[in-house]
């Protein structure tokens, strides 16, 4: 299991915490404002292009209740997830009457729904979110009304510009509500999104496949639900398997909080030693805008970075006075211990061991245990480092007394460069001047 895995996991938790969660005022608000111009757009879309006297309200309900189960097929992506709309939507565009899609697709969203809310697991104010979640609808059917065009055909052209407005719908739709709430800038909302539009766009030619069979066979659209069922089964298994990776995540996380609940009873200045630096060291990974990886591997390394200390006799960790030869080569054994006992957790922790490992190596090479120079040590460890220091520095200890914040910024100013990475200890600097 990888840091990578980690980071993917949290963000699943993130996700499946956010989608039994009650709505806050800014996100209702939010919701109200691009709900209601949702449907005045779609009061607008009826009035201008009228709805046809004559269609099959049966074939309507079909629809809307397919549409409702697929919405229930959700697969987890990243923060978010998706499900098999498109392979409904778009045959439900030449199917029914244009006008009444958008208002049917949020009949489908609302009833796919309901259940949970019945049955209480969904708070009702999530019911808010279904006429904003139904913006997709909007732009494919006023483009398809202009275009004048009833059924699917030939025209690539005018099917990828209604793919472009579904997407272009959903997207600004998204933007306003982050917007009015206030939660994602557009980047990390682009970032967290991607994936889910190239799903739909990979689905899009199935959905046309079943617009075209469903052309002189409308009821053909009954086949899609064995499809459903089977991807429902397909996504059920998907939602156990990570929810089995977010609970290993926590046993990752709580094995490191154990590791430093070891430390610090081993020896109480180390652990608390070491949380000063975990405290730190995230505010530098922030300041360096390092990615969701390199920052658990910043909070594990700075937390462990001590933990091959346990190794380490007492008389010489608590040695008031100077050490002599041998006890320093006993003392810089503590990285490559502290990497063994990592290692033998696996997983994630391999690569917390390797931040171990380099924690203490200098930017000129005169570290150790293996000599590395300037960006050959992984920079979690660059940071650590400088942390490390600092927070030493700042530390009472019984054989000395702690220096103040401005000589220990200036000790550490005075080593960038040689012990420290520059740009780590400028981004030290910021974080403790601010």
């Amino acid at each position: 299991m990888s840091a990578d895995t980690v980071t993917e996991s949290e963000l699943l938790r993130a996700s499946f915490a956010r989608r039994n969660q009650r709505l806050d005022a800014a996100e209702r608000r939010g919701e109200l404002v691009v709900g209601t111009g949702f449907l005045a757009a779609a009061a607008a879309l009826c009035l201008t292009v009228g709805v046809p006297g004559s269609f099959s309200i049966a074939l309507a309900v079909a629809y809307v209740v397919l549409l409702a189960l697929a919405g229930r097929v959700r697969f987890d992506v990243g923060a978010g997830f998706t499900v098999p709309s498109q392979v409904l939507f778009v045959p439900m565009l030449f199917a029914l009457p244009i006008a009444l899609v958008p208002v049917l697709v949020l009949v489908s969203l609302v009833l796919g729904m309901a259940p949970g809310v019945v049955r209480g697991r969904v708070p009702v104010s999530r019911l808010l979110l279904t006429p904003g979640n139904s913006w997709f609808a909007l732009g494919p059917a006023i483009v398809l009304a202009v275009a004048h065009v009833s059924r699917p055909d030939s025209d690539y052209g005018l099917l990828v510009a209604v793919l472009a407005a579904q997407f272009a719908g959903d997207f600004t739709a998204n933007a306003a509500r982050e917007w009015l709430s206030g939660e994602l800038t557009i980047s990390e909302m682009a970032a967290e999104t991607r994936w889910i539009y190239l799903v739909d766009a990979a689905l899009a030619p199935i959905g046309l496949a079943v617009a075209l069979a469903t052309a002189h066979h409308p009821w053909a659209v009954l086949l899609v639900a064995p499809l459903l069922a089977l991807l429902r089964v397909f996504s059920a298994e998907r939602r156990a398997r990570l929810e089995q990776l977010v609970e290993l995540n926590d046993a990752y996380r709580g094995t490191a909080l154990v590791l430093g609940d070891m430390v610090e009873a081993d020896d109480t200045y180390t652990g608390q030693h070491c949380r000063g630096v975990v405290r730190l060291g995230l505010d530098v990974a922030e300041q360096l805008a390092l990615d969701r990886r390199q920052r658990r591997n910043v909070e594990f390394g700075a937390l462990l970075h001590d933990i091959g200390k346990v190794a380490v006799p007492k008389a010489i960790i608590n040695k008031p006075g100077k050490l002599d030869d041998r006890e320093w080569e006993v003392i810089k054994t503590h990285t490559l211990e502290g990497q063994r006992m990592l290692d033998r957790v696996g997983g994630t922790m391999r690569a917390v061991g390797l931040v171990v490992r380099s924690s203490h190596e200098r930017w000129d090479g005169a570290g150790y245990p293996d000599g590395l120079s300037g960006e050959q040590i992984p920079l979690e460890s660059r940071i650590v480092c400088a942390c490390d220091a600092f927070n030493a520095m700042t530390t009472t200890r019984p054989y000395r007394r702690a220096m103040s914040l401005d000589d220990a910024l200036a000790e550490l100013q005075a080593g960038a460069g040689t012990q420290f990475d520059p740009g780590v200890v400028d981004a030290l600097v910021r974080v403790v001047r601010r």
